[in-house]
């Protein structure tokens, strides 16, 4: 299923994961509308950026969601949420910056251990940007460096 028109059901569910433990990560149908907005917000990021997002994780099911050991409240579970990287555009922190100064109208925006960059889409976007680089001391607020400098 063709959600918008660069991404489909398969590549939002897609998960090397969930394949190698025989998991169906299937989405129910009341996600469906959850995943077309993300994927709308996708385009949106994807247009900005001006290359093709690499998306390493969209939505997880209750029982992929625990093997990967995501949280229990995880947007991924409601479809609203996906893990990408866009390395021709540059490295995940110029990404999010670039999200943040954009107005696109998302729901949060981590920087997550300067890896990849956590994007979610719902009904009500707050716009929350956050950052998280060591487990231990969790999620901060704002766009940090792994220094835990605040950037511009």
């Amino acid at each position: 299923m063709q959600l918008t028109e660069n991404f489909s059901l398969a590549q939002l569910t897609a998960s090397e994961t969930a394949a190698r433990e025989g998991i169906d990560n299937s989405p129910p149908a009341d996600l469906i509308a959850n995943l077309q907005r993300l994927a709308a917000g996708l385009e949106e990021i994807q247009r900005l950026l001006g290359a093709p997002l690499d998306i390493s994780s969209g939505y997880r099911c209750p029982e992929l969601n625990r093997v990967v050991g995501g949280s229990a409240t995880s947007q991924h579970r409601q479809g609203m949420a996906a893990d990408f990287t866009c390395p021709p555009f540059g490295t995940p922190i110029a990404i999010a910056a670039a999200i943040r100064a954009s107005g696109i109208e998302f729901d949060q925006c981590i920087l997550e251990f300067n890896r990849w960059v956590h994007i979610s889409f719902s009904p009500s976007p707050r716009g929350r940007v956050l950052s998280i680089h060591d487990s231990g001391e969790g999620y901060l607020d704002g766009l940090r460096d792994a220094d835990g400098n605040v950037v511009a």
